[in-house]
C-alpha cells in the first residue's frame, strides 16, 4: 500500500449501559447524523423486547447481546478470479467485520420488516434473532451453506 493505514477512531460508550457495542449499533442505525433519535429507537426497542420477554432471566442489552451472536456469520465466500474462471472461495471473516456484519444485518431486515415504528420492528427482529429464527438468522444460515458448498476451492485462499 502506498498510504499509511488510516487511525481507529475510538467509539466512547453509550449513556445509559456504558457499552461500545451499544454505541456502534446506533452508529449503524443511524440516518443523516440523527444520533439521539438512533438512540431512542434503540433504547425503545430495548424496552419492547423486556416486555416481550418478561419471563426470561436476562436483561434486555444481554438478550440483544445474544440475538447478535446468533446471526454472526463465522465465514463468508469472496469471489477470486483464477485462470479465466471466478471461484466462490470461503474465508473466516475478522472479528470486527463479524461484529458489523451482523448489526447490519439485524439493522436491514429490521427496515424491511412490516410493523408501526422503527422501535417496534427492530424489536421483532431482536426477538426472532434471540429464538435462532428471523431473516437475519436465515441470512446466517445461507452464508455458512454458500461457504460449505464451495469448501472445495479452500485452497484457493490468499
Amino acid at each position: 500500500m502506498r498510504k499509511a493505514k488510516p487511525k481507529k477512531r475510538q467509539i466512547l460508550p453509550d449513556p445509559v449501559y456504558g457499552d461500545v457495542r451499544v454505541t456502534k449499533f446506533v452508529n449503524h442505525l443511524m440516518y443523516d447524523g440523527k444520533k439521539n433519535t438512533a438512540f431512542t429507537i434503540f433504547y425503545g426497542a430495548l424496552d419492547i423486547v423486556k416486555t416481550k420477554l418478561s419471563n426470561e432471566e436476562k436483561s434486555a442489552l444481554e438478550i440483544w447481546k445474544a440475538a447478535l451472536d446468533n446471526i454472526t456469520p463465522q465465514v463468508e465466500v469472496k469471489s477470486r478470479r483464477i485462470g479465466g474462471a471466478t471461484f466462490q472461495v470461503p474465508m473466516e471473516i475478522r472479528p470486527e467485520r463479524k461484529e458489523s456484519i451482523s448489526m447490519k444485518n439485524l439493522i436491514l431486515y429490521a427496515r424491511k420488516r412490516g410493523g408501526k415504528t422503527m422501535a417496534d420492528k427492530l424489536a421483532a427482529e431482536i426477538v426472532d434473532a434471540f429464538n435462532n429464527q428471523g431473516a437475519a438468522f436465515k441470512r446466517k444460515e445461507d452464508m455458512h451453506r454458500m461457504a460449505e458448498a464451495n469448501r472445495a476451492f479452500a485452497h484457493f485462499r490468499f
